[in-house]
C-alpha cells in the first residue's frame, strides 16, 4: 500500500492510501465524535456526527467513510463543527425518550455519553417519539422501537455481519424504521437470536431480555436450591465490567460472587465442554471408521443451530448430535448430581452465565432440553445481566478472595476453556480425537492453525499418518461458503474436503458473544482469546479425556461416551424450521 501525508489540526500523520480520516485522526491522538460508526461494520455515515472540514475546500468530509489522499489537511473542530454537532444530538435528542434512568443502557449509551460531553441541558425542537409497540416476542431479545436513533447499525450487523437478514431498512425519509420484514414479530422473523445487533447497538432500543429477578426470586425461595455454571468466556468477558483490562481473567473471584450471591453450589460449564468433547469427538470417530455423514459440523452455538435448521436443513445429518456444554451441565446437574447429593431434583434450580443471548431460548428450545424429566437449565443470564446482578447486590467483586469450584462439576481441562474463543472447539476436540485413534498423546497440544480472526481457517491434522482435514468458521455471513461447499459435493456424490467443521455464529467465538460486555471489536477479541489461551496454558490438565472428574462420571453414572444413558441426556435431534413463521 502506498504511504501518504495528511494533517489533522495541523499535525502530520503518515497513513496508508485509503484509510479513513477518522482513522488517521485516531493515529494523530485526535478523537472525532461518532454515533453510527462501529469498527466492526462498513461506514454508514447516517448521524453526520462525525463531519469535519477540508482546508482550502468548501468541503464538508463526514470522518468515518472520507479516505485520505496525499497532502489532505483536515480541522476536526471549531466551534461551527462543534453547534452543527450539537444541534445533530438535539434533533436526536428530539424523537429520544428521555428516561435514562430506567433505561437498561443507563451508564452504558452511546448518546448519553455524548449528551454529556456536548453538555445539552435543553430540548429546543419539538418531541416526536415513535408509538410502535415494544417487542418483547422473543424469548432472548427484546425490541423497543421508541428508542430507535435510525443509526442503521443493527440491520448492518444482522444482514453484513451474520447474514439473517431478521432486520431491515422499511420506509423512507423521516418515516424509515428498522423491522423484521414486513413489520413481523421478531420472533416470527429469520432471527436466529444470536444478539450481535444487541451488542451492536448504542442505545437502549436493543437488549437482552433481563431475567435477573428470576435469580433473585430463586434464591429467596426456600424451597429452591440454586446451583449455577459460568461458561468459558465469562471468565475473561465480566473482567471490563468491572474496569479491569480485557482479558484479565477473573474466574475464581466470580465462584465466590456467586456464593454471595445465594448458589448453594458453583459449577463451571468447562466441564461440560470437556464431556461435549467426549461424547462429540467419539461420533466423529465413529462417523470416520463406520460411516456416517462427513464433514461432521459442531453443535454447542445454539445461534448457528437455529441458522442450519432455517437456510440449511439438508445438512442437518452432518451436525452433530451433541447438545451444548450448558445444556449438558444442566442434564447432568440433575440427574448425577441430584443423586450424589441427594437433593430432590424437583428442587434444583439451575443457572446458567453465558456470554450468549441465544442460550436463553436453546433452554427451552424442545423436549430434549428435558431430558433429566425437568427442564435441564431453569435460567440463563448473560454477562451484562451477571455483572448488574452483582453491583446492584452490593458486592466489591475487585476484593473478593478467591475461591474454588464445587467438585465434581467444577473440574475442568484447558481444552474446556478455550471453547470460549474461535477455534477452541476444534483444538480441544483435536487433542482428543488424535488420542482416541491413535492411543497416544499429542507431543504438543496448541493447534496453532485453528487460532486467531481470519474468518475460514482450513488446514489438516496428522493422526499418526492419517490426515484429518479441518476448517473453523465465525460469523454467520461466512459459513455459507463452507455449506455451499458440502451441498455441491454432496450433488456430485462426493465428499467435501473435510472431516470436522466448527461453526461459531458470532466472530471471534463466544468471546464477543452477544450478551458480553458493550465495545467488542478485534482488539478486544484478541485480548479476551489471549486470556483463554493463557488460561489453559497453565492448567495442569490441558486435554479433555484427562480430565479425571470426567472419567469417574463415566465410570460411575454414564458408563461410556455414546452410551444409551450418554445419548438419553447429552444428544438431541434437529428438525427444519421455517425461516419465517406464518
Amino acid at each position: 500500500m502506498n504511504i501518504v501525508h495528511v494533517k489533522i489540526n495541523g499535525i502530520p500523520v503518515e497513513v496508508e492510501e485509503g484509510t479513513s480520516v477518522l482513522n488517521a485522526a485516531k493515529k494523530a491522538g485526535v478523537r472525532i465524535p461518532t454515533l453510527c460508526y462501529h469498527d466492526d461494520l462498513k461506514p454508514f455515515g447516517s448521524c453526520g456526527l462525525c463531519i469535519v472540514k477540508q482546508e482550502g475546500s468548501a468541503k464538508i468530509l463526514r470522518a468515518c467513510a472520507a479516505p485520505v489522499n496525499e497532502g489532505l489537511s483536515v480541522i476536526t473542530n471549531d466551534n461551527e463543527l462543534y453547534e452543527v454537532r450539537k444541534t445533530i444530538l438535539e434533533l436526536i435528542l428530539s424523537t429520544h425518550p428521555s428516561s435514562c434512568l430506567t433505561c437498561i443502557r443507563n451508564g452504558e449509551c452511546e448518546l448519553q455519553d455524548l449528551a454529556a460531553e456536548f453538555g445539552i441541558r435543553e430540548q429546543p425542537f419539538e418531541v416526536r417519539i415513535s408509538d410502535r409497540e415494544r417487542d418483547d416476542s422473543s424469548a432472548s431479545i427484546v425490541l423497543d422501537p421508541e428508542k430507535c436513533i435510525k443509526c442503521g447499525r443493527c440491520v448492518q450487523v444482522c444482514q453484513d455481519l451474520q447474514g439473517v437478514f431478521a432486520l431491515e431498512f422499511i420506509g423512507r425519509g423521516d418515516d424509515t424504521v428498522m423491522a423484521p420484514a414486513a413489520m413481523l414479530k421478531l420472533e416470527d422473523s429469520p432471527c436466529v437470536r444470536c444478539g450481535q445487533c444487541a451488542a451492536h447497538f448504542p442505545v437502549g432500543a436493543i437488549y437482552e431480555k433481563d431475567e435477573i429477578s428470576s435469580f433473585r426470586q430463586a434464591v429467596a425461595d426456600p424451597e429452591k436450591q440454586v446451583v449455577v455454571q459460568i461458561a468459558p468466556s465469562i471468565r475473561v468477558g465480566l473482567s471490563e465490567s468491572f474496569g479491569l483490562p480485557a482479558g484479565t481473567v477473573t474466574t475464581k473471584k466470580i465462584y465466590a460472587a456467586l456464593r454471595r450471591l445465594g448458589a448453594v453450589s458453583v459449577h463451571d460449564t468447562n466441564f461440560g465442554a470437556d464431556l461435549t468433547i467426549m461424547e462429540e469427538g467419539s461420533e466423529l470417530v465413529g462417523r470416520l471408521t463406520k460411516g456416517g455423514a462427513l464433514p461432521q459440523l459442531t453443535s454447542c452455538c445454539p445461534a448457528w443451530i437455529d441458522y442450519v435448521q432455517k437456510y440449511y436443513p439438508d445438512l442437518l445429518d452432518h451436525v452433530s448430535s451433541a447438545k451444548s456444554p450448558m445444556q449438558m451441565v444442566g442434564a447432568i446437574e440433575k440427574t448425577y448430581f441430584a443423586k450424589k447429593m441427594d437433593i430432590d431434583p424437583a428442587k434444583l434450580f439451575t443457572v446458567a452465565i453465558m456470554p450468549c443471548t441465544a442460550k436463553k431460548y436453546e433452554a427451552i428450545r424442545d423436549e430434549s432440553m428435558h431430558a433429566s424429566g425437568f427442564q435441564d437449565v431453569d435460567l440463563v443470564l448473560t454477562t451484562r445481566e451477571f455483572a448488574r446482578l452483582i453491583k446492584s447486590s452490593g458486592i466489591d467483586f475487585l476484593h473478593l478472595e478467591e475461591e474454588e469450584a464445587d467438585s465434581p462439576i467444577g473440574d475442568y481441562s484447558g481444552a474446556g476453556t478455550i471453547f470460549g474463543a474461535t477455534g477452541g472447539v476444534m483444538e480441544a476436540a483435536v487433542r482428543t480425537a488424535y488420542h482416541v485413534v491413535t492411543g497416544k498423546e499429542m507431543d504438543r497440544v496448541e493447534v496453532e492453525s485453528v487460532r486467531g480472526l481470519a474468518e475460514i481457517k482450513k488446514g489438516s491434522v496428522d493422526f499418526d499418518g492419517t490426515p484429518v482435514r479441518v476448517a473453523v468458521v465465525h460469523g454467520l455471513s461466512h459459513v455459507d461458503e463452507l455449506l455451499d461447499e458440502i451441498r455441491a459435493a454432496k450433488a456430485e456424490g462426493k465428499q467435501a474436503p473435510y472431516e470436522f467443521i466448527e461453526v461459531m455464529a458470532c466472530r471471534g467465538g463466544c468471546i464477543a458473544g452477544g450478551g458480553q460486555p458493550y465495545g467488542a471489536n478485534d482488539i478486544l477479541r484478541k485480548e479476551r482469546s489471549a486470556g483463554l489461551y493463557a488460561d489453559d496454558k497453565n492448567s495442569a490438565v490441558r486435554c479433555s479425556h484427562q480430565n479425571p472428574s470426567i472419567m469417574k462420571l463415566y465410570e460411575e453414572f454414564l458408563d461410556k461416551p455414546l452410551s444409551e444413558t450418554a445419548h438419553h441426556l447429552l444428544h438431541t435431534t434437529y428438525q427444519e424450521l421455517p425461516v419465517y413463521k406464518a
